[in-house]
């Protein structure tokens, strides 16, 4: 019973965070998925060296209490790697607010953590550049 209970609950921990995709170009790139660990995760813009493509806007949501910065990157990776994305430039990441976990608590219910960012593909010739 206690394996059970274990195995219930890594599954709900690992599950807690969705990240969906929209592609900004309808035409089908050819690219074929990658290794999450090849997807290097930007802050910014600026910090991609060289050239590259938007590929998809993605959007990430899991629940505040099971989740945090950490696994919604993660999250954002394993999406861009389906895509072929060899990087993700972040935008932003809410928390839910004081008065939402309040409410939670008083409710029972959860709040969500969402989070905003861009997979792109770096062209070959620009990643050699890049610190």
């Amino acid at each position: 019973m206690k394996q059970l209970l274990l195995v219930v609950l890594a599954s709900i921990t690992m599950a807690c965070v969705s990240t969906n995709a929209t592609l900004l170009n309808p035409t089908p790139s050819g690219r074929a998925p990658i290794a999450e660990n090849q997807v290097r995760i930007f802050r910014t813009a600026a910090q991609v060296m060289g050239k590259y493509e938007e590929v998809a806007l993605l959007n990430s949501t899991g629940e505040s209490n099971w989740t945090n910065e950490q696994k919604m990157m993660e999250s954002m990776r394993k999406k861009a790697a389906s895509l072929g994305a060899n990087g993700v430039i972040l935008d932003d990441i809410k928390e839910a607010g004081a008065g939402a976990k309040v409410a939670a608590a008083v409710l029972g219910t959860g709040t969500q953590r969402k989070g905003r960012a861009i997979a792109i593909f770096v062209f070959p010739d620009s990643a050699a550049k890049a610190p």
